[in-house]
């Protein structure tokens, strides 16, 4: 809207702030629309009755006005344009791993139907091994202690159950690896899944990728992509 046409208003007010009334526009929240009318209808209550804003100025505010609320209804279809992109361009890339082998660091277990897909670890040398179980918000459901296990690859046998001996509700777990030789000292343990990805699938609003019968979050990072042994040669 005008800023000269602001500043004139008078009634005893000493006019606003030009800079304050350029930035009315500027919050891609929509509050900046509601900013202008309040300057608007401001400027209508304080102005000279005998001396008003013409009528092709006001017309002129209200163009203005219109235009703006135009520019915010185009931001959000830009928006959700780039959004539906974005996930196009994700499935597509998801799609494209169907058939190869995949090995990817992740650390879920998922509870589909009471059937626990568990994940799996590998210790750089022989540890003794706690696994904490915990859920979305990061709270303690179960605590494993499978002991000392040798060097290698190693599968999270989970039953599904909490703590206090009760089945969990069907979703995504995350497990945590401690492992410690026997001086005390910690022993690196990563966490992953691999084999060949078989499928894409969705679950609880998130597309899993379907390496056998497990599913892999695509968050997860892949560290190795390569073809089966038979399509290799």
């Amino acid at each position: 809207m005008s800023i000269t046409g602001i500043n004139n208003v008078s009634g005893g007010t000493s006019g606003l702030d030009p800079a304050k009334a350029k930035s009315a526009f500027g919050n891609a929240d929509g509050t900046g629309m509601n900013q202008f009318l309040t300057l608007l209808i401001a400027q209508l209550r304080h102005q000279d009755p005998l001396n008003p804003m013409d009528s092709a100025n006001f017309t002129a505010q209200l163009a203005q006005f219109s235009s703006v609320e135009q520019l915010y209804g185009m931001n959000d279809k830009l928006t959700g344009i780039q959004e539906a992109l974005s996930t196009q361009n994700q499935q597509q890339d998801l799609v494209g791993l169907i058939g190869k082998n995949v090995k990817a660091d992740d650390n879920s277990v998922l509870i589909e139907d009471g059937k626990v897909l568990s994940g799996a670890y590998s210790l750089k040398n022989s540890a003794d091994v706690a696994i904490l179980i915990r859920g979305d918000d990061g709270q303690q459901v179960r605590m494993l202690y499978p002991g000392v296990n040798a060097a290698g690859e190693h599968q999270v046998a989970w039953d599904g159950r909490d703590d206090e001996g009760n089945t969990v509700a069907d979703g995504t777990y995350y497990f945590d690896v401690s492992a410690r030789d026997e001086y005390g000292r910690s022993v690196a343990a990563n966490t992953y899944v691999s084999g060949e990805v078989t499928g894409l699938t969705y679950k609880y609003g998130q597309p899993y990728l379907m390496i056998q019968d497990r599913l892999i979050s695509p968050d997860s990072q892949i560290v190795e992509i390569s073809k089966p042994a038979t399509a290799a040669n």
